[in-house]
């Protein structure tokens, strides 16, 4: 069966997607992502902390203050890591996901040592997939591939 060849009438002639959102819900979704984010790993670490036990004015405060620390931290990889080059592009991911991880992880009462061995499995799995994702996506100095 012959079947019509696909035309570039939907691409844009620069060869980039087109946007589907505007530059103001770009420029929310750049500060509303890390605080949603936040807001969602600070209750993860305050539930791991409290153990299942009752809420306390302490447990909020915590869990308030991690999501601050992680949405400030969050929004400087965001912002500081797409200008880097390639391997200290993964490089930052990767020592931001390991920290995260393994703060969180330490929170649920295991031992140190197998906080550490967990959050740098995670970061060495994060340090591959992001370090072949920028590879094949941007050039040496870290411009994304058009």
């Amino acid at each position: 069966m012959a079947q019509a060849a696909p035309t570039s009438g939907g691409m844009p002639r620069s060869g980039r997607t087109p946007d589907v959102f505007s530059t103001q819900m770009h420029a929310r979704a750049r500060v509303a992502i890390p605080v949603v984010t936040g807001l969602i790993y600070g209750y993860w670490a305050a539930a791991n902390r409290r153990m299942g036990g009752p809420i306390t004015g302490g447990n909020l405060l915590f869990g308030f203050l991690t999501a601050l620390v992680f949405a400030v931290v969050l929004f400087g990889v965001l912002t500081i890591a797409p200008r880097l080059r390639r391997e200290l592009h993964a490089v930052v991911w990767t020592a931001f996901m390991g920290v995260a991880f393994g703060f969180l992880y330490s929170q649920s009462g295991d031992s140190i040592l197998r906080c550490v061995a967990m959050a740098l499995a995670v970061a060495a799995v994060t340090f591959i997939v992001m370090f072949y994702r920028f590879y094949t996506h941007e050039d040496a100095a870290g411009h994304r591939i058009r």
